[in-house]
């Protein structure tokens, strides 16, 4: 049986390195915010934030030990879960609006 090019320690690290990154893409993006000279860059610093807020959403629950093919799966799987829960919260929100309207 082949066995994989990657070593198991390179494999282990795409969690802990994927939380550094998105920690840093969230610090460029309150830089971009914070700074007042440029509207578009305040636009890219936002958008850089709720991205990596959601990956790192997903990314935070991945198992430490998790390869990179399973930690892509699980991201996917638990970012649909993010979606679902926040369309229906939106779907919600008339509905809930209403409940302690007269009816009169």
């Amino acid at each position: 049986m082949a066995r994989s090019v990657v070593p198991r320690a390179i494999a282990r690290s795409i969690v802990p390195g994927a939380e550094v990154a998105l920690l840093l893409a969230m610090g460029f993006g309150f830089l971009c915010v914070l700074q007042s000279w440029s509207f578009g860059l305040y636009r890219i610093g936002l958008s850089v934030i709720v991205c990596a807020t959601l990956l790192n959403i997903a990314v935070g629950n991945l198992p430490r030990d998790a390869s990179p093919a399973r930690a892509a799966l699980l991201t996917l799987a638990i970012l649909g879960a993010v979606f679902v829960t926040f369309a229906v919260g939106v779907l919600l929100v008339p509905v809930l609006a209403t409940l302690g309207q007269d009816a009169s």
